[in-house]
Parts: C-alpha cells; sequence; structure tokens
C-alpha cells in the first residue's frame, strides 16, 4: 500500500471516528426531540403518534411559568454583576503586578472544578448557621460565584486582543487612569463584554445542581421546577420544555457569533 492511498484511508477512518462521536453525542439529544412530539401520556419512543399538546403544557404549566420569570430575574442580576466585577477583576490582573495576585486568580477559577452542589451545599449550611433567609440575594450570590470564571476567560481573551497604543495615547495627552479606563478600554472590550454576558446569562439560567440546594418555592429557577416536574409526572412535557431550551439557546448563540464573532472573542477561531 502507497503512503497516498494509507493517507487517504487515514482521512477516511478519521471522518468516520468523528461522525460516531457525533452521533453518540447527539443520538439522546434526538430521542428529546422526537419523543416531544409525542401523542402518548407516556414519555415513550418512538412514539406511536404525533402531537403538540405538550409544547402547550410546557408553555403554560404554572410552577413552569413562575421558574422562568424567576430565572430571568437571577440571570439578569447575576449574569450583570459578574460582567461589572469580572471587568474589574480581570483589568487589574492583566494589567497590574502585586502579591498574591496567582492566589486570587486561583479562587476566582475555583468554581470550574469545584462540583456546584458542593458550592450550593456549603451556602445552604452557611445561611442556616447565620439564620438568613434563602432569598433571591442569595440565589444571586451564587450564581455570579458560578459565572464568573466563563466571564473572566472572555474578558482575558479580549485584553490580550486589545492593543495599548490607544490607552497610552490618551494617559499621554493627560487623562487619568480611571478616564482611561472608562473611556478607552471598556468600550473596546464591548464584544467580550457582551459575549462574556451571554455565556453568563445561558449558564446561570441552566444551572441546576447549586440552585436545588439554596431556592424555595418562591425564587425555584426553571431546571429546579422541571426537577420537580419530573419526580412526579413522566409525560412528554420536560421532552417539549427541552426542545424549546435548545432552541432559544442554539438560536442566542447563532446570532452572537454571526454578529460578534464569538470564536474571536473567546479566541477559538484559527488563524487564517
Amino acid at each position: 500500500m502507497t503512503r497516498s492511498t494509507r493517507d487517504r484511508w487515514l482521512g477516511y477512518a478519521g471522518r468516520l471516528l468523528v461522525a460516531l462521536i457525533l452521533l453518540f453525542v447527539l443520538l439522546p439529544t434526538v430521542v428529546v426531540v422526537i419523543s416531544s412530539f409525542s401523542s402518548t401520556s407516556v414519555l415513550f419512543f418512538p412514539p406511536k403518534g404525533w402531537s403538540l399538546r405538550w409544547f402547550e403544557r410546557a408553555v403554560s404549566y404554572d410552577d413552569f411559568r413562575s421558574g422562568f420569570y424567576s430565572g430571568l430575574i437571577v440571570t439578569a442580576w447575576a449574569s450583570t454583576l459578574a460582567v461589572v466585577i469580572g471587568t474589574t477583576l480581570a483589568i487589574v490582573i492583566h494589567r497590574y503586578t502585586f502579591r498574591f495576585k496567582a492566589v486570587l486568580e486561583g479562587i476566582l477559577l475555583s468554581p470550574l472544578f469545584i462540583p456546584h452542589f458542593t458550592i450550593g451545599l456549603g451556602l445552604l449550611m452557611l445561611v442556616a448557621q447565620l439564620n438568613l433567609g434563602r432569598g433571591y440575594a442569595l440565589v444571586i450570590f451564587c450564581h455570579v460565584v458560578l459565572v464568573l470564571p466563563f466571564v473572566l476567560r472572555s474578558l482575558y481573551v479580549s485584553l490580550q486582543n486589545l492593543g495599548q497604543r490607544v490607552e497610552m495615547a490618551a494617559a499621554s495627552l493627560g487623562a487619568s487612569p480611571l478616564r482611561v479606563v472608562w473611556t478607552i478600554t471598556v468600550p473596546l472590550m464591548l464584544p467580550g463584554l457582551f459575549g462574556g454576558w451571554l455565556f453568563a446569562a445561558i449558564l446561570s439560567f441552566n444551572e441546576f445542581t447549586a440552585s436545588l440546594f439554596i431556592t424555595t418555592q418562591r425564587t425555584q429557577t426553571l431546571p429546579v421546577a422541571m426537577y420537580n416536574y419530573v419526580r412526579e409526572f413522566a409525560d412528554p412535557t420536560l421532552a417539549a420544555l427541552s426542545v424549546i431550551y435548545i432552541v432559544i439557546t442554539a438560536t442566542l448563540l447563532t446570532l452572537a457569533n454571526r454578529f460578534l464573532g464569538l470564536g474571536r472573542i473567546l479566541n477559538v477561531d484559527a488563524p487564517r
């Protein structure tokens, strides 16, 4: 077998392997999407009939609607606060050198490897010891902690791609460091800020593991409401709601990538 023939067959094998991996990853999603159109009252695959009634139930069920509104409140506050805090910390860590800088960065990125249920359980025990209520403030604080590493990642890349010549020119003309940040640095970081906010919002809205420990009936988010629902019912409503989730998330990411270029923001585009 010649080398060109061997390389060609290796290329075919590589494509086949990638296709099998994608099929393995996407297969559960395909099953859920098909099952969401089932006409039976029990989650069944393949469906014996077809119906859209479970989508109607998914958007009209009271607990889902209240969980959706609570999730919007938590997501809006958590993602916005994470961007504000993350921008300040990213600029400080990226531009300045100080003692315990590595320690601070490690603490901020620790939610990436600490299980979320550990953070949720720890906060639950803390508020119980301090006799604090489990209101929206606790849920928002928890979500800020969880999404902050992803915001920092987006902002680090923006700062690395940001040339400092304009900032140095503004400083040489007499602008104070704070004015340089607010009039030069932050406006140039807007794509990264929006990208970080978008990913924080998606992660916050879908957060379940930690939220399960710290939410109440009044503050439960949509994923927690979905968990409580599946403990009592076994119909395709959750499959229909999952399809709505997938469509909305995919649409938001596609639009953001189309108009902002999230690949460049997150430094995953291959250089050309």
